[in-house]
């Protein structure tokens, strides 16, 4: 392992690790010789285990002292019983206690200069709350899928200087584009944003939040491989032409219902946080729950009868602003509900 980050003595921040795993003996062990070969290595890392009854325990009880022998901080936790990947990494996060915190999930692949790539921004940007980056999607052998992460989920260019500009907040608030295994957090956003919001997943909520009280950024090339096998909580692929078409199509009722469920989770969040989140976050929050539900509204009706609520959408731009533009027209057009 590299040379490690300075102390809180030092002029560096403490960087932290946190690695959350559950049965995953088959792909442990490449993750953690990649974390072993970062050029600049945590000075903290937590090691927390989710009931697990492959072995993986067994494997994080080595690593621990592997890591000890190198001079890090090593918190090594093992729950109960299963308590499942959200609620997982929300307790683990807070055995932390570095300044800035990576998450790490049992099965990627980290660049050698991962940790100190990203640690870098961090010691540049005091205002920054949160980054994260690119990923290679690689199978279950490791293999090149011919896809990146951002590649998957159509990030667009747009979207990226949004957030480089600082309206992170306006591209989080519509759709979720961070992954927590690419992701790390100044430590002060486990204050606003936890406990998890219900409905959510720990990293899109940590994103979001941070977006509403501070700064995000994304480093555009890939820093880990990001392995997809069936044994992924949420997986990650190249969509075809025949999905995007059944997706032009499938009910989206209940799914709209749900977004609203938890959009107003969020509202919830951020007036806690009061001041600390601008009026026109909230604002622009409420104004996409409003399409949304205008947009469930439209599900009740025959598909002709759609066109004039769908131009009225379309005309005041809300399908730009809080949608993905022609792709959510044509969505409400064809859509069975």
């Amino acid at each position: 392992m590299g040379m490690p980050f300075a102390g809180t003595t030092g002029t560096r921040k403490r960087v932290a690790l946190v690695l959350c795993a559950y049965n995953g003996l088959k792909w442990v062990a490449s993750q953690i010789e990649s974390l072993l070969g970062q050029s600049a290595c945590p000075s903290e890392v937590v090691l927390s285990d989710d009931a697990s009854t492959d072995g993986t325990w067994t494997v994080l009880e080595d690593l621990a002292k592997r890591l000890r022998a190198r001079g890090a901080v090593v918190a090594l936790h093992r729950n109960s019983g299963n308590v499942g990947y959200v609620a997982h990494f929300a307790d683990a996060l807070v055995r932390a206690t570095g300044d800035v915190i990576f998450l790490c999930d049992q099965d990627d692949i980290w660049y050698p200069d991962k940790l100190a790539v990203m640690a870098g921004y961090f010691e540049e940007d005091p205002a920054l709350v949160m980054l994260h980056s690119d990923a290679r999607l690689v199978d279950a052998t490791g293999s090149d899928m011919g896809c990146t992460l951002f590649e998957a989920l159509q990030l667009v260019p747009a979207e990226i200087e949004r957030i480089h500009a600082g309206r992170a907040f306006e591209v989080l608030v519509r759709r979720s584009c961070v992954t927590g295994a690419t992701m790390a957090i100044r430590r002060e956003l486990l204050q606003w944003a936890l406990p998890v919001g219900a409905g959510w997943i720990h990293d899109e909520w940590l994103a979001v939040i941070a977006a509403a009280v501070g700064k995000v950024d994304v480093i555009e090339r890939p820093l880990i491989d990001y392995r997809q096998h069936g044994g992924n909580q949420i997986g990650m692929r190249r969509r075809t032409w025949r999905d995007k078409w059944e997706d032009l199509r499938r009910a989206r009722g209940a799914q709209f219902r749900a977004e609203v469920a938890r959009l107003h989770v969020l509202d919830e969040r951020l007036q806690l946080l009061g001041a600390r989140v601008a009026p026109s976050k909230r604002e622009l929050l409420a104004k996409r729950i409003a399409h949304l539900e205008r947009r469930i509204a439209l599900g009740s009706s025959a598909h002709l009868r759609r066109l004039p609520g769908i131009w009225r959408e379309w005309r005041h731009g809300s399908y730009r602003r809080y949608g993905t533009g022609w792709r959510s027209a044509l969505r409400d057009f064809l859509r069975r509900d």
